[in-house]
């Protein structure tokens, strides 16, 4: 029994060894991170509430990889209810298995964990992470996620002198189960009681306003030189206008990919969106300065108390930032004017992204439209006796089988593949309809937000080009409008309330993706769908099977072993690979100390 005799410390370091050497069979470097999430109180308001933190930390750590690095996050739940991470604008090429939401996910139960391993394939810029389930990111639990760009690919502008991430929202002093207790009750969620900016409270510059004592962020910067900000909104439901005080914001990346470089005063960032800007520190520092996230498309007299403002600090700076914030865009009466920032946004055709040729040089502008989807939201209407979301009339209902996992199990009834690609004038009820999407087709969707209220939309899985933005109902004469030549591309865009935004996306990523309003109030209510997309001539390389470590639910519960980390559960469980390849270090380290190596 000599063999085996080892020490704590030395079956550590072989198990990391082990753990290594699994993943460094790949051609491209592998970034590691643990996530345990849990509950901390803080703040950030001057009222001690519950937030969920990720390693005690809120927000959370930032995820830092180059195009093409396999990742791997360990994500433990130590909350006390289910929970998915999920990693919007992170395309998953043929991996829907990580994508994080309970169409292609069963839920982490709590206690247990789960290793979220994906590529991040032909990409590059500026995200954030989240979780996805029963608007849990309204107490937190988000945080930064950047992919750098290969040292053999330039980017597009000079390499700043520092890069500082700001995650903007508006903020309740309600946690995430309270507010969904006002929903289930038919309630609205009411005005924010706030905007954080990293997690932290306004400034305090008004008395009256903004109490004693909160938290602020404070951004240190040096005369002269040039910053990238990357800017999230990872709130509940407000869209926001970022702007630092005295200071252009040149406009250099939206999800992933280079515009043409633009300059602004102020920004709107909408539910759910990054971009990325540069800012030089040109002024003369006889004070710090303000940066502001203020709501956007509201009542400002009853929405003055909900700004969000952190400092920008010279390190020269002779005193402390003092009277009023810079202004917000005085448009709010002007929809016409409104809507211009967004239609002026270009992409950069003639930078590289993750690969060397132009990411502009796809030719969308001459490809023949397979499919047109016009997706139509309304405000929530009473279905069932409960308050609920629509697109289509169909308020979503998640399936209790997640869609691509029935397939393969051969579990029926789970969904139905008779998502309606144009509102239908019937009754509006609850069901699990998904969009029968065609592999390789080139699809056109248009979001048509007859609600009251600015809404964002996401699609996991791709990116699209956002073509066409108006006001009023979208009919087929407006598709003489369209950008088809230097549109944006990114993975969510804004709707305004009245208008129709038109986008355009290639179907090359085989799996089942989410397709769905970001505002969580909207999303928790049914306001979803997905797009099942199946290569028919299967051959085992458009779609990566599922993981060893895949969670079983719903029909298929009874396939599923006790993965909890409090029940002593090994790290060689369900890894039969690893536990051989532990086996064989142990071995050769016994054989080495008797000499026989």
């Amino acid at each position: 029994m000599a063999l085996f005799k080892f020490s704590s410390t030395s079956i550590f370091l072989l198990i990391h060894i082990a753990l290594f050497s699994s993943f460094s069979l790949a051609a491209d470097p592998t970034v590691s991170y643990d996530f345990k999430l849990s509950y901390i109180t803080v703040s950030p308001l001057g009222v001690p509430q519950k937030v969920i933190a990720i390693n005690g930390q809120f927000p959370g750590p930032l995820v830092n990889a180059t195009t093409n690095n396999n990742v791997v996050i360990k994500v433990y739940n130590d909350l006390d209810e289910d929970l998915l991470m999920t990693w919007p604008g992170i395309q998953m090429r043929r991996n829907s298995w990580q994508d994080g939401v309970l169409g292609t996910n069963c839920p982490i139960p709590p206690t247990w964990d789960f290793n979220y391993t994906f590529q991040v394939k032909d990409q590059i810029g500026s995200f954030f992470y989240f979780p996805s389930l029963n608007l849990q990111r309204a107490s937190g639990g988000f945080g930064p996620f950047v992919i750098n760009n290969r040292p053999v690919i330039q980017i597009p502008f000079a390499q700043p002198d520092g890069d500082f991430t700001l995650l903007i929202g508006d903020w309740y002093t309600r946690n995430h189960t309270a507010l969904r207790a006002d929903l289930d009750s038919g309630k609205d969620l009411g005005m924010p009681d706030g905007v954080l900016i990293n997690g932290k409270g306004p400034y305090r510059y008004n008395t009256t306003l903004v109490p004693d004592g909160l938290p602020y962020e404070t951004i240190k910067v040096d005369p002269g030189k040039t910053y990238r900000f990357r800017v999230h909104n990872v709130g509940t439901s407000t869209s926001l206008n970022f702007r630092i005080q005295g200071h252009n914001l040149l406009l250099v990346e939206t999800e992933g990919y280079y515009t043409v470089q633009q300059n602004y005063t102020s920004f709107d960032i909408h539910v759910g969106q990054s971009s990325s800007f540069l800012v030089t520190m040109d002024q003369n520092a006889t004070s710090d300065y303000y940066i502001v996230a203020s709501a956007r498309f509201v009542n400002e007299s009853i929405w003055q108390k909900v700004s969000g403002v952190g400092i920008l600090h010279y390190s020269n700076s002779k005193g402390p930032a003092t009277g009023p914030l810079p202004e917000a865009p005085s448009d709010i009466y002007n929809q016409w004017s409104a809507m211009n920032q967004p239609k002026a946004i270009r992409q950069n055709t003639s930078a590289s992204g993750a690969r060397p040729n132009p990411q502009g040089s796809y030719h969308y502008g001459s490809i023949n439209v397979t499919d047109t989807y016009i997706l139509r939201s309304l405000p929530p209407t009473t279905i069932d006796r409960k308050l609920r979301a629509t697109l289509n009339g169909i308020s979503f209902v998640n399936p209790s089988t997640p869609i691509r996992l029935a397939d393969l199990n051969k579990v029926k009834g789970s969904y139905k593949l008779d998502f309606p690609n144009a509102p239908l004038n019937r009754t509006f009820h609850r069901d699990t309809s998904v969009i029968n999407a065609t592999y390789k087709g080139f699809i056109e969707i248009i979001l048509q937000n007859n609600d009251t209220r600015m809404q964002s939309f996401h699609m996991n899985g791709y990116s699209f080009f956002v073509v066409g933005m108006d006001w009023g109902i979208w009919s087929e004469n407006s598709r003489g409008s369209y950008n088809k030549w230097d549109a944006i591309s990114r993975s969510t865009v804004e709707v305004y309330p009245g208008g129709w935004t038109a986008v355009l996306a290639s179907l090359d990523n085989a799996g089942v993706w989410n397709l769905r309003v970001e505002n969580l109030d909207r999303w928790y209510l049914g306001q979803e769908t997905y797009m099942r997309i199946i290569n028919p001539e299967e051959n085992g390389e458009t779609e990566m099977p599922p993981p060893k470590n895949v969670l079983y639910c719903g029909a298929l519960a009874s396939k599923q072993q006790d993965l909890s980390h409090k029940s002593g559960a090994s790290i060689l469980h369900g890894n039969p690979n690893l536990f051989f390849t532990l086996l064989m270090a142990l071995c050769a380290v016994s054989f080495s100390a008797k000499g026989f190596l």
